[in-house]
């Protein structure tokens, strides 16, 4: 009987949710020139960061229990598959066998771009009508959205350099400029300095952004791909970000030997 409550409780919140986000669409939050305000905490309720492809669980070094485990999840890769030339297969391999210690989310090093905004932590959105900000909690990420002439990139970094465009309401975000060294999940699945991504921001509802990237990398894929996912606003008013300084957590894996313990 409670299993049956649960499901109606669960069938009526989709239901009333479904209805509010298709009334909720005309109701786009705008700046002064009357294109949308992507302004707001936002959150992906995806496993990519585990894996961007569909996958089961699995287990992390025994030693740890459950705590490094991945979850399971369904991919957010459009047909479920990434086109790596040969030698970027054998790569994407592995870095999957040395995940444990290689991924740069466990050296606190910039997450990238896609992944920074598939993380399991929020990131927080600023708007202007010339610029915008995406401040990650993350390591304390960051990058500037250039609205205004594109600008290019000076020197290669883990975020690189975005100059974004409005096409009707979907703001079109072309990322270049990249270091070669992010990883795109916990898996090992990667790209070269050479990555182009296009970001595709459009709203589905006041709360809801439908977010689209295309990865381009001749050094590493055989043909463009393209991932989807929705971002969701945090619901709570006074929501912000918190500091999540990382580096001080991994400082004995980074430097072995050399690592110094603090002062009690």
């Amino acid at each position: 009987m409670r299993s049956m409550i649960m499901l109606a409780t669960i069938g009526i919140a989709l239901a009333t949710g479904a209805q509010a986000q298709g009334q909720g669409s005309s109701q786009i939050p705008r700046l002064e020139n009357g294109k949308p305000n992507f302004s707001g905490v936002w959150q992906a309720l995806t496993t990519a960061n585990w894996d961007v492809q569909t996958h089961g669980a699995s287990a992390g070094p025994p030693e740890f229990g459950t705590l490094l485990a991945t979850p399971p999840g369904r991919g957010i890769v459009e047909g479920d598959e990434i086109p790596y030339l040969p030698e970027a297969a054998a790569q994407k391999q592995r870095n999957y066998e040395n995940r444990f210690t290689e991924d740069p989310e466990v050296k606190c090093y910039m997450p990238g771009v896609p992944r920074a905004n598939y993380m399991p932590y929020p990131f927080q959105i600023f708007h202007s009508q010339g610029h915008m900000l995406f401040a990650y909690q993350f390591a304390g990420a960051a990058r500037i959205i250039n609205l205004d002439e594109p600008v290019p990139s000076s020197i290669d970094s883990w975020m690189g350099v975005s100059n974004a465009h409005w096409e009707g309401d979907t703001l079109v975000v072309d990322v270049t400029g990249f270091n070669g060294l992010a990883w795109l999940d916990r898996a090992g699945n990667h790209a070269s300095y050479a990555l182009h991504v296009t970001e595709r921001y459009t709203f589905a509802g006041p709360d809801a952004i439908d977010y689209e990237a295309t990865l381009e990398d001749p050094q590493t894929f055989s043909r463009p791909w393209t991932m989807s996912f929705r971002l969701v606003r945090r619901p709570d008013p006074e929501a912000h970000l918190m500091e999540f300084k990382c580096v001080e957590f991994t400082e004995k894996l980074l430097y072995g030997e050399f690592y110094k313990q603090p002062a009690q």
